[in-house]
């Protein structure tokens, strides 16, 4: 089978592999129907990752159809059409059971897919653990409305559900990128008083509020002016950084309000400062870290039932064979790319 593949810091090629085969019980097979570029991705191919394994497939952002299932998987079967999650977790261990699943102690707990073990930018994907790691997918729903269910939709779920957002509140949204887009609309889910969002590219913020009317856009240029002028209580009640480049990290705590909530879910190429010395009085409370994608079934819920639709993200389509051309137009954002699907059919 044709699987795009990491050979070495800076280089992906597609190569021919060996069609993955059941390993364990808990196992599944899964043609791939439709898969996405992540910018987790690029940080891989950039070597960032350090714990991404050269000769492993890429890609975690998938859906297909079972074909294959173990003796122990009991929740889907051959011809359910599932979506991929991008974690693989266990279900038993202690994280798992207080729904921390990005922290499974299982030896490929968390983000393994693509990573660590063979991903699903490739025509078959063996999952680890499927009774967790796939969902059924709702008839009603399509496969291209189910495609980001598994990554940036569950990212962008977990970073509201743990954002504790109030109907008083004033949300600032740092990055509107694929991520930022599907947190904005997992935040309007909480009805925010307000919803702010900022980034450095015009066309993106020209693309936020062709999706929702009412959303305040800004450049950061002058971020912080702008937040004061458009909350209530001297800075941002929540802010929610997902861009992870240059000075986002300063910028979120800076436009928080004293005793407000900062989510950091943004993946950084290096190591962030936290000036404490800056930040002495403003009491914040900081929530950081990895996806934890235990509710991708409520997404697929709420997407069936017209609340939540990240189609309009899917941008540009490219087969399997140009992905290589698929990856140049995400990784350089040409062509008004927001998100880029990956096609198997041919």
């Amino acid at each position: 089978m044709l699987a795009y593949t990491y050979i070495e810091r800076g280089r992906f090629e597609l190569i021919e592999k060996p069609k993955p085969v059941l390993v364990d019980d808990r196992d599944a097979i899964v043609k791939v129907t439709l898969a996405s570029i992540c910018s987790s991705d690029l940080h891989i191919k950039h070597g960032s990752v350090p714990r991404a394994v050269p000769g492993i497939t890429v890609g975690h952002e998938l859906v297909g159809i079972v074909e294959q299932v173990g003796g122990a998987v009991t929740n889907v079967k051959p011809g359910d059409r599932v979506t991929v999650n991008v974690e693989t977790f266990c279900g038993e261990c202690f994280f798992c059971q207080h729904g921390w699943v990005n922290n499974c102690t299982d030896q490929n707990g968390g983000w393994a897919l693509g990573c660590r073990i063979d991903g699903g930018q490739a025509e078959y994907i063996r999952v680890p653990y499927a009774d967790q790691g796939l969902d059924k997918i709702p008839d009603s729903v399509t496969d291209l409305q189910a495609l980001l269910v598994g990554d940036v939709l569950a990212t962008g779920y977990w970073a509201a559900q743990i954002s504790e957002i109030k109907e008083e509140d004033t949300v600032l949204i740092i990055g509107a990128g694929p991520t930022g887009l599907c947190t904005l609309q997992c935040v309007r889910l909480h009805h925010p008083k307000r919803v702010i969002v900022c980034d450095v590219d015009e066309n993106r913020l020209a693309f936020v509020r062709k999706l929702d009317k009412d959303v305040l856009t800004t450049r950061p240029d002058h971020l912080k002016e702008f937040v004061l002028a458009n909350s209530d209580h001297g800075g941002a009640d929540v802010v929610m950084e997902v861009a992870g480049s240059g000075d986002t990290f300063r910028m979120a705590w800076d436009c928080a309000r004293p005793n407000a909530i900062v989510t950091v879910v943004a993946l950084y190429d290096g190591p962030q400062t936290l000036p404490l010395p800056d930040m002495y009085g403003k009491n914040l409370i900081f929530k950081t870290g990895g996806v934890d994608g235990c509710n991708c079934k409520e997404t697929l819920r709420l997407i069936a039932e017209g609340k939540l639709d990240t189609t309009p993200l899917i941008t540009h389509t490219y087969s399997l064979k140009n992905i290589a051309e698929a990856y140049d137009l995400f990784e350089n954002k040409r062509d008004g790319v927001i998100k880029v699907a990956i096609t198997f059919d041919e």
